[in-house]
């Protein structure tokens, strides 16, 4: 699938430029297996770099100049890297822009280059086609070069370049877009970057995600809310319990104990994420024993979750995973993201994929009027250099 890609992203720039590619990166999208909206409560998430990629090719210009060349878009724009970097009202753009300010201010002394990329990351489907963007735009500067950057510190640039354009992203994606192992999933603590790999072998299930085509537009003030009421939840269980730092030192014993001296909904909220915190540690567990059933349960149990306590999801989102959940082929589905729309992730057994999604389109299209996209994905590996 990516051969194609690569043919045809390195094809296109020795047709604009005339000459052969000195680099050519590949960088990839991301799903999260489990661990939704606890990386800002102090919970790990697991994620893992998927082989849906964009496909950059690169070289010096031998001037202050760059262009860069968007294929899919059919749109190209040039910086002098001697001036200074502003806000573009074509916002693709904005995401290099945002790079190209970072690595200079930052330090990082580099010319000018030409660049076209093209991508299979379904845009706008919670896969980071804006993380993966960033990353190997840094990374494919980075080894043209021959910057001395860290994986770490080209994520952190990365998420730095988002801020930048306006949107306040946590760390996971552009990590997780760098750190990718083919097979591995990474625990990653969203606050001190420590992390670890697990496997990530699903054995005879493939994952294939259900792409509802809705979003809601309820996401962004939930989400604050969100964050409010696990803070207002927080603070009472330290005055009640002064030994809990944070979410991932409370038990469950020790939350509903308290129960009565939170309302409903602060309850709710924060029963949701203690219980999430200690499924992805079941979830890391499950894997490394390759205990796919145990995973796909736990998938489950984290939709309820979202869908009743954190009340993140909707009736299109309810209705695939409800459905799955009656289906014998599948064994694990939830919402992945953060809700009111987007993917399911979903745990199929292999030879059953065509019939599961055959069902669930008609089903889907039956019900809300609305086509159902379906991507298959491998766990692969990070942001690389061909």
């Amino acid at each position: 699938m990516n051969d194609i890609l690569i043919q045809n992203t390195t094809a296109f720039f020795e047709k604009s430029f005339g000459s052969k590619p000195e680099k050519v990166v590949l960088s990839p999208g991301r799903i999260n297996i489990i661990g939704e909206h606890i990386d800002y409560n102090d919970g790990y998430v697991l994620p893992a770099a998927i082989d849906k990629v964009i496909c950059f090719a690169f070289e010096k210009s031998n001037s202050k100049k760059s262009k860069i060349i968007a294929i899919d878009l059919n749109e190209e724009f040039e910086i002098d890297l001697t001036e200074e970097v502003k806000l573009s009202d074509i916002v693709w753009t904005n995401y290099i822009r945002g790079v190209i300010k970072q690595l200079q201010d930052n330090g990082f002394s580099f010319e000018g280059f030409n660049c076209v990329f093209s991508s299979n990351i379904p845009v706008g489907s919670g896969l980071s086609s804006s993380a993966a963007l960033e990353c190997g735009m840094i990374f494919g500067i980075k080894q043209l070069f021959d910057l001395k950057i860290e994986k770490v510190d080209i994520a952190l640039l990365g998420q730095k370049a988002e801020h930048w354009v306006g949107i306040n992203c946590g760390i996971m994606d552009q990590f997780s877009s760098v750190h990718g192992l083919e097979n591995k999933v990474i625990k990653l603590d969203c606050n001190t970057l420590d992390f670890e790999y697990h496997n990530a072998d699903f054995k005879e299930y493939s994952l294939v995600l259900f792409d509802s085509n809705v979003k809601h537009s309820l996401f962004t003030s939930e989400y604050n809310t969100r964050r409010i009421e696990c803070e207002q939840g927080l603070s009472i269980i330290k005055n009640n319990f002064p030994e809990v730092k944070s979410f991932r030192d409370c038990s469950e014993e020790q939350l509903l104990s308290i129960q009565d001296k939170m309302s409903e909904t602060v309850f709710k909220r924060v029963y949701f994420v203690v219980k999430e915190i200690n499924r992805v540690i079941k979830a890391c567990e499950a894997l490394d024993k390759g205990d796919i059933e145990l995973l796909g349960q736990l998938l489950f149990e984290t939709h309820y979750g979202l869908s009743q306590e954190y009340e993140v999801s909707c009736a299109e989102l309810d209705m695939l995973v409800d459905t799955a959940k009656a289906d014998n082929a599948i064994i694990g589905s939830r919402v992945m993201g953060g809700g009111f729309g987007g993917c399911t992730i979903n745990l199929i057994k292999k030879g059953h994929e065509n019939e599961v999604k055959s069902k669930f389109s008609n089903l889907y299209l039956d019900t809300f009027g609305i086509q159902l996209k379906f991507y298959d994905v491998k766990i692969s590996n990070g942001t690389t250099l061909l």
